[in-house]
This record gives C-alpha cells, structure tokens and sequence, in this order.
C-alpha cells in the first residue's frame, strides 16, 4: 500500500496504523503529504513511518516502478 496524504501525523498515521494491524506491507511517499508544520511532519516520518512501513520520496517510487 502506497500512502500520501494532506494530514501526516493525523489522516495519515491513523490509516497507516489501522493497516499495519491488518498487516499491510506500506510505503510513505514522505514528499507527497504534509501537517500543519515541519515539525509534526517530520516527527511521523522519521519515528513513526519507519516502525510500520519504508518512507520513500516519489522519485524513489516512479523509478522502481519503470
């Protein structure tokens, strides 16, 4: 499951988490969401996102994908 969003530490993290119970394989496109500041955006990337799934940038992505 690829996830990108507008709320990282919100909208983001929540649906995150409920999928990584389930047992969803994840990958974070860390340039392709935000939160209300840096700050937040980086705490849930850099300490939450790595214990549940792989962070990545889009260019990473659309590089594996071709």
């Amino acid at each position: 499951m690829v996830l990108c969003g507008i709320s990282t530490n919100i909208g983001v993290e929540s649906t995150a988490r409920f999928a990584y119970e389930y047992g969803y394989n994840q990958i974070f496109v860390e340039d392709a969401m935000s939160a209300l500041s840096a700050e937040e955006h980086t705490a849930t990337v850099t300490k939450i996102f790595p214990r549940i799934g792989l962070v990545r940038k889009t260019d990473e992505i659309l590089a594996g994908l071709s």
